[in-house]
């Protein structure tokens, strides 16, 4: 028979498990809901209850003997003055276990450990919601206005870019006509030469028509001239 058996070692050793046990319930003070294993969820539980129950006389006795256990001053202001009130009314009982399902990786029993007393805290946590939708909605305001001013600002260097190739591209435009105008030029000038040439030729060719022509005609007015002084 198991006897002096009154509690769930956890295969830990005892300082391991203390250490555990306080910062699960703490956590659960503080967001009063916490994801565990269903044998650590029973082991905090225990815990967790009789806390409550001190919690209920508000002295220095009473938060002494909590502080042993919570080290956080916050927590132990927030479960004297807001938790414990709650279930002044209450005899015991103060937290569930809801079953959530198996682990993925060693297939252990998840549950949720929650108090009992939720609802106001849920209506904070609307609230909450709220203002953060109104917050975000500005947020997303003020992130596309800079998504748009960012964009105009690409668009604009894209502009600046495309304007900037065309003036390349006139300059090698410019150069390449520069030098079309220099290979014309030079091609150019044995041109106006050469008619020069071909004129000298044709004069020197004609000369001796014309000479012969003029005397031709010489002769032939002597010939008239003489006939008519007969």
């Amino acid at each position: 028979m198991k006897h002096k058996i009154g509690f769930n070692r956890l295969s830990r050793k005892a300082s391991h498990r203390k250490a555990l046990i306080r910062n699960m319930v703490s956590s659960l003070f503080v967001y009063e809901r916490i994801t565990t294993t269903k044998s650590k969820a029973k082991e905090v539980r225990k815990v967790a209850e009789k806390m409550i129950t001190r919690a209920k006389i508000d002295s220095v006795h009473t938060r002494r003997e909590v502080a042993k256990k919570l080290f956080k001053k916050s927590i132990i202001a927030k479960l004297f003055t807001e938790i414990a009130p709650r279930f002044v009314t209450r005899p015991g009982g103060y937290t569930r276990v809801i079953k959530i399902g198996q682990r993925a990786g060693d297939a252990a029993e998840l549950v949720f450990l929650e108090l009992v007393d939720r609802v106001e805290k849920e209506k904070k946590d609307d609230d909450k919601d709220k203002k953060d939708t109104k917050t975000n909605v500005t947020d997303k305001q003020v992130s596309e206005k800079k998504t748009a001013v960012k964009t105009t600002e690409k668009t604009t260097k894209k502009t600046d870019k495309k304007e900037t190739k065309p003036k390349l591209k006139e300059k090698k435009d410019k150069k390449i006509v520069s030098k079309e105008k220099k290979d014309t030029t030079v091609i150019k000038k044995p041109d106006t030469k050469k008619p020069k040439a071909e004129t000298k030729d044709a004069t020197i060719i004609k000369e001796p028509d014309n000479k012969k022509e003029a005397a031709e005609e010489k002769k032939g007015d002597d010939k008239d001239t003489t006939i008519i002084r007969e």
